[in-house]
């Protein structure tokens, strides 16, 4: 058996003095020093914001070539080897946990390195992460550019699109089922009845709400901070940098950013990161609604309420035969309680820090983007594998239905409610159909009995005469 090879490793030095870094690593002294500090956790930046953040370094470079801060040929390797970083290209060197310093300082650091060393090998001589890839920047600017960055364009791409998708299959849905009626609860407990066109189209309603709360936070996601350095006052970025930046990225993405009006703020804060994940929040809490709704009306198949048949996906026991479980809404409900979870530290992180720095960006930008991943594959996976194809026990609901004690409320307009309350107890306690009692205890004769307990009309509103 042939032995491994052993690692090579080369000597880099920072101003702490020399480590070993790996041989084929691109990053250099300062990230390997993080790599050894941050042990942490198994988390690592997710994909989204590192390769927002090249695009942040390509666009840097450009602009620091155009105002004279670099030289066009060193400004040109940088933004060439910050498209690899972009394009996905440079993942495998971003070993970084999340728990590290608060700035983020690591991170923006090992894109640093990463890019210069590349840029480099393509130039021919040295190129310096600090001098060089991170002239007029700082990791305090932008590393929360990047967070609004990676944050709006997910939103943007995944996000909200999933958020529609599920609304109008809800919608699609909806439709063709207007003529069920069903037993509508309160309280877990029977009510008035209810068309399954009305009950769906409920949740539309707060799907869409929710993509609109989302939607609504888009403005302050794209105010970014970049070209504020340090603190917000811009030192060591020549004027204008910071909306030349910007402008730039609005161009390679198509959408409408700009430089922060304050800068200060946008680096002491993150205030559009916690409103966002507020806005997360509500959609979690409007899809794990709809998700423990779908568990209700498919529970049984004989002891539950057996209103519903989910599309069966796989067998759910492991020692009960042929039990099938609701797998989709269980999962999504799972997503969507650790959205619920981030939005909480997201809070915490939001109020960290002193003065003029925010001290937890690393938490804010993985909790956030994990919360975006996990909306919306959870909204298109209970669109597609739980909403679309669930069937209806259509003979149940309506037999149900016309026989729900509750129907009296229909007549408490004509009779009274405490006459009517006693129908409703009468009816409940002989297991007699609602019709029959009343018919008893009133002088209302069938056909207007029928016209009035209608289960249909009731669905429609109003005093029925």
């Amino acid at each position: 058996m042939s032995e491994r090879p052993k690692p090579r490793y080369r000597t880099e030095r920072d101003s702490l003095g020399e480590i070993q870094v790996p041989e084929d690593a691109l990053y250099g002294a300062q990230t390997q020093r993080a790599v050894e500090n941050f042990t942490i956790s198994r988390l690592r930046f997710p994909p989204a914001f590192l390769h927002n953040l090249g695009m942040i370094k390509e666009v840097c470079a450009a602009v620091n070539r155009e105002l004279g801060r670099l030289p066009p040929d060193v400004a040109d390797a940088i933004e060439e080897a910050a498209a690899e970083m972009r394009a996905g290209r440079l993942d495998d060197h971003f070993p970084l946990d999340i728990f590290q310093t608060g700035s983020g300082t690591s991170t923006n650091m090992n894109a640093n390195e990463a890019i210069a060393r590349l840029a480099a090998q393509k130039l021919g001589r040295a190129v310096h992460p600090n001098d060089h890839v991170n002239a007029s920047q700082s990791s305090n600017d932008v590393i929360p550019a990047a967070i609004h960055l990676s944050a709006y364009r997910e939103v943007d791409a995944r996000l909200l699109p999933a958020l529609e998708h599920l609304r109008e299959t809800i919608e699609r849905k909806a439709a063709g089922l207007d003529h069920v009626v069903k037993t509508g609860r309160t309280h877990l407990m029977d009510a008035l009845p209810v068309r399954m066109g009305q009950e769906l189209g409920a949740w539309a309603s707060q799907v869409a709400f929710a993509a609109a709360a989302v939607r609504a936070t888009l403005p302050g996601l794209a105010e970014l901070a970049i070209g504020g350095t340090a603190i917000g006052t811009g030192l060591n970025a020549p004027p204008g940098f910071g909306a030349r930046a910007a402008s730039r990225l609005a161009q390679l993405t198509g959408l409408p950013l700009a430089a922060s009006p304050n800068p200060f703020a946008a680096i002491a804060g993150q205030g559009a990161a916690v409103n966002l994940s507020g806005a997360l929040k509500t959609a979690a809490v409007a899809i794990s609604k709809i998700a423990n709704d779908l568990r209700w009306m498919n529970s049984g198949p004989q002891a539950g309420l057996a209103e519903i048949t989910l599309p069966p996906l796989q067998p759910g026991s492991s020692i009960m035969p042929g039990k099938v479980n609701p797998v989709i809404p269980e999962a999504v409900a799972m997503a969507c309680a650790q959205v619920i979870g981030h939005d909480a530290a997201i809070a915490l992180a939001g109020q960290s820090g002193s003065f003029q720095l925010n001290t937890m960006l690393p938490l804010i930008a993985y909790n956030l983007l994990e919360s975006i991943e996990l909306l919306s594959n959870a909204a298109r996976l209970l669109a597609d594998k739980a909403i679309r194809g669930f069937t209806v026990n259509e003979a149940r609901l309506k037999a149900l239905a016309e026989r729900n004690p509750i129907l009296v409320t229909a007549l408490a307009p004509r009779i009274g409610y405490d006459l009517a309350a006693q129908i409703a107890n009468r009816a409940l306690a002989e297991d007699r159909g609602i019709r029959e009692v009343a018919r008893e205890m009133t002088g209302l004769s069938a056909e207007e009995l029928d016209r009035l307990l209608d289960v249909r009309r009731l669905t429609e509103g109003g005093v029925l005469e």
